[in-house]
């Protein structure tokens, strides 16, 4: 899993869906879009959507300082995180999805966007605060 930091909360990335991460590209605005989306930007001649992790969750939307490229089906998505934390093993204790606290209207706004990318961000995990400490402090969970 790459764990990434939105916000406060330490989110797990499944690797098979992580293409590469970055730091944050220029972003062009898109109409009619859900204040999660911040826009689109171009990543190696093709197009992707940008997604703010924190504010799906629910969390500020400060200016993000890395991007994940994911792979999404044939697609790419990018996620602006605040911080790239590193890989780890999943998870174990404590295994909470990542959209587990998102609210309702924002999983309808996502999965109407892109249901690819909700089935992506569903098998993404939060690590929770005492298991974070144990991988920060050991290495390892």
């Amino acid at each position: 899993m790459l764990l990434v930091r939105a916000g406060t909360r330490v989110c797990a990335l499944p690797l098979r869906h992580v293409a590469e991460t970055l730091r944050p590209l220029p972003v062009s605005p898109l109409a009619d879009v859900p204040p999660f989306v911040q826009g689109a930007a171009v990543v190696r001649g093709h197009v992707a959507p940008v997604v703010r992790l924190g504010a799906l969750l629910g969390g500020d939307a400060d200016a993000p300082r890395r991007f994940v490229l994911l792979t999404v089906g044939e697609r790419r998505a990018l996620l602006a995180v605040d911080d790239v934390l590193g890989v780890a093993p999943a998870p174990r204790a404590g295994d909470v999805p990542l959209l587990s606290g998102a609210a309702g209207g924002t999983l309808a706004a996502l999965g109407s966007l892109d249901r690819d990318l909700l089935a992506v961000l569903d098998a993404a995990r939060l690590v929770p605060e005492e298991v974070w400490r144990a991988v920060d402090v050991r290495g390892a969970p």
